[in-house]
């Protein structure tokens, strides 16, 4: 198993959840290892990908947006301001559009799909000035994650934005050459980008699921009581990540004020200039994606 963060994220610990269960089931007959962060390694974060569809891992998480240019269909997640609280997020990766991104991947990609991962929402930072409105990121440098949908955001919203692997993107924010990056808090503080950038605004402007993928070939290949356990395992293991993005969180809060950061909370008026500046995306979406794609994110 394996992923991109030390061994204290919630990720890593829901990975060892899984081995943990799967271990205590059968005993000797299986060996469970874990690579908890292949950039230690020398890979990049998205090689992740990779190293399981082709079974060098058999088992890793990653943000769905890196997933996109194969699965277009993946982009419908990716707009913004789609769900507004973590709880009608959740029910819908759990529910229908849950199942249905699945299928999608799985259509296209040698993986096999048991759960999701909540990245949740993202916030931005950035090194430059205070951002409480959309005008306040006219002409910044900004990371995104691998998607078009999540660059068309912000170009809408007056950025400059870069599609950059995060390696990349932190390499850069050290070298002061990256004006502003969006993650959730937690990574934000993980990958230590608030010791590089003063300000950090609350703008929930996406929600990211990290699927739990397996390599296909070796999944099925696997006996079926081992297949339901890794089943029942995941469903576990992602109902506890869930509760320690909370926790991590709040640490992550702690953290930034403790730097010295400034941790900005936008006015109901000044959220409604981001989400107005990216109404167009939202226009096209239906056209783009269709309308039962729409309903399953509630559109």
């Amino acid at each position: 198993m394996g992923g991109y963060g030390p061994a204290s994220t919630c990720f890593s610990k829901a990975l060892k959840l899984i081995g943990d269960r799967v271990e205590a089931r059968f005993g000797d007959a299986v060996k469970v290892r874990y690579v908890w962060n292949i950039m230690d390694l020398g890979y990049k974060a998205e090689d992740i990908l990779w190293l399981v569809e082709s079974g060098v891992l058999s088992v890793g998480y990653q943000s769905s947006s890196y997933l996109t240019d194969r699965v277009p269909e993946l982009g419908v997640v990716d707009l913004p301001f789609v769900f507004s609280r973590n709880e009608e997020a959740r029910g819908a990766m759990d529910g229908a559009l849950g199942a249905w991104l699945a299928q999608k991947i799985e259509e296209k990609v040698d993986y096999r799909i048991l759960g999701w991962f909540e990245n949740g929402f993202r916030q931005i930072s950035n090194r430059l000035r205070p951002v409480r409105t959309a005008a306040d990121l006219a002409g910044m440098s900004i990371r995104t994650l691998p998607s078009e949908v999540q660059a068309r955001t912000f170009a809408l919203l007056g950025a400059t934005p870069l599609r950059l692997d995060l390696t990349e993107a932190i390499a850069r924010i050290k070298a002061g050459t990256l004006d502003a990056q969006e993650n959730p808090l937690a990574n934000t503080v993980t990958y230590r980008v608030h010791e590089f950038h003063p300000f950090h605004t609350i703008t929930n402007h996406f929600y990211v699921s990290r699927p739990v993928f397996f390599c296909r070939a070796q999944y099925d290949a696997w006996p079926t009581d081992l297949q339901q356990k890794m089943r029942e395992a995941v469903a576990e293991a992602v109902a506890a990540q869930r509760v320690m993005t909370g926790e991590e969180d709040d640490d992550a809060r702690k953290a930034i004020a403790s730097s010295g950061a400034e941790l900005i909370t936008p006015t109901a008026a000044e959220h409604a200039t981001f989400v107005d500046a990216v109404a167009p995306l939202l226009a096209d979406a239906r056209d783009t994606y269709g309308a039962e794609a729409m309903r399953l994110v509630g559109r």
